[in-house]
């Protein structure tokens, strides 16, 4: 069997990752959604050997000896992908990532200028948050990459996996993958500052410590970026809290008053034609904001965000309504992926000037070709 057909269809869809399992035919992820591809399923065998076509005889040992391999491959004119080899229910499965080295733009993503503004900050806090397969990862390399092209400096990323390639541009750009590159998060994390960066980008956020390290980073004069699970601004910050104890909150509402600069918030939503176009809700640290944040008054924040767009900040209800307006998704879409289906539904109907239904319905994609 070759991968590089498999390699080449997910490459011409556009598509993220591929999913490799016995029983089951060869599945693409692409827009967010998985199909297979074909109806044949792998047999007993054949997963394997499709996977130990691609290592060597070193990574075939290490993969026998700890049931696990992580690698990446570059294909010639094709591009660079990410490999995950493991087993379950006694037979190897695999799952491959595709790793862009085409990095698009703002524009291109439809994303709000305001991001060219706060990737510039010379020091801070900037978190990009959603769900998984919300694009975040996408956001957050399209940030990078305007800053390296727009500001000399040593950008710094530790990642698990590197999803984009960064080229030398302005910036110097070093990446480093957790499990190639160095151990673990946090030896990277304990080392960082070693290796004088301008701008630090930390993968993901999951714990306190991580979360330390993001604000001292921030405090010490370092524009911090990174990810993390949550569904909107509130949440991300309710989740920050809750990593520490009672005890520490004080403190750290303070440290994040003072160093967190934005909270980017993002869901990908179905357009008419297909394709997935982003809801962006936009914190933005004013003074209200942060006093706010300092007393720990969290949850009034939503409302402070709706009386500032002035200032670039929006919600996810308002930026909703606004591709709603411009005919970018169905009414339906933006009343399902609302924060408030009620309010945002009041909104509209008041603006409309009369009442409407709400229509609902389920549609899927599927890949061909």
């Amino acid at each position: 069997m070759d991968i590089l057909p498999y390699l080449k269809l997910m490459v011409q869809k556009n598509g993220s990752d591929l999913f490799f399992s016995t029983g089951a035919p060869p599945n693409l992820k692409a827009e967010g959604r998985t199909a297979p591809i074909g109806t044949t399923a792998m047999e007993p065998g054949h997963v394997k050997q499709l996977a130990y076509s691609i290592m060597s005889d070193d990574q075939v040992r290490e993969f026998e000896a700890t049931l696990e391999s992580n690698l990446a491959i570059s294909i010639n004119r094709l591009g660079r992908f990410r490999v995950n080899v493991f087993r379950q229910r006694g037979d190897v499965a695999m799952v491959i990532r595709y790793i862009k080295g085409v990095i698009p733009n703002f524009a291109e993503l439809q994303l709000p200028d305001l991001l060219s503004e706060l990737i510039m900050l010379p020091r801070g806090l900037l978190l990009i948050v959603g769900s998984t397969g919300s694009g975040k990862s996408t956001t957050l390399a399209s940030m990078i990459d305007y800053r390296n092209q727009n500001a000399t400096g040593h950008i710094l990323t530790i990642e698990d996996p590197i999803e984009y390639l960064h080229t030398h541009k302005k910036s110097i750009v070093d990446q480093r993958e957790v499990g190639l590159d160095t151990l673990s998060f946090e030896v990277a994390l304990k080392n960082a500052m070693r290796e004088a960066p301008d701008v630090i980008l930390i993968g993901e956020i999951r714990d306190a410590d991580t979360m330390q390290h993001a604000i001292a980073y921030a405090e010490t004069g370092h524009l911090c970026l990174s990810t993390l699970h949550a569904n909107n601004a509130n949440q991300a910050l309710d989740r920050i809290v809750n990593f520490f104890p009672d005890t520490a909150h004080r403190q750290l509402y303070s440290d994040l008053s003072l160093n967190l600069k934005g909270v980017i918030s993002q869901r990908l939503i179905k357009t008419p034609n297909g394709g997935r176009v982003p809801a962006v809700e936009m914190l933005v640290l004013t003074s209200y904001i942060s006093e706010l944040i300092q007393k720990g008054d969290i949850h009034t924040i939503k409302e402070a965000m709706e009386q500032g767009q002035e200032r670039g900040m929006q919600t996810f209800d308002q930026a909703l309504y606004q591709l709603y307006k411009e005919g970018k998704i169905t009414l339906e879409d933006a009343l399902e992926n609302a924060d408030s289906r009620n309010n945002l539904s009041l909104k509209i109907r008041l603006d409309e000037g009369g009442d409407f239904a709400a229509q609902t319905g389920n549609s899927a994609m599927s890949l061909s070709g």
